[in-house]
């Protein structure tokens, strides 16, 4: 299935989770913030969010510095 992240098209497995594309994208264990269709996804929801042709995500770590 096709989904855009960050506005870039990724082709995915039917049945894909939040969490399986936060480890697909090299970002388990960072402070990250993902946001699916213009809403936020509760880091408690990664494991069962399942993700659909078309959907749209925009996924944000934080950085940090000073």
């Amino acid at each position: 299935m096709n989904v855009i992240v960050n506005g870039d098209d990724k082709i995915l497995d039917a049945g894909t989770t939040v969490a399986d594309l936060i480890h697909l994208l090299a970002l388990e264990g960072k402070r990250i913030a993902v946001e699916l269709n213009m809403e936020i996804v509760p880091r408690s929801e990664h494991t069962t969010t399942i993700l659909r042709q078309g959907d749209n995500l925009e996924v944000v770590h934080a950085i940090g510095g000073g």
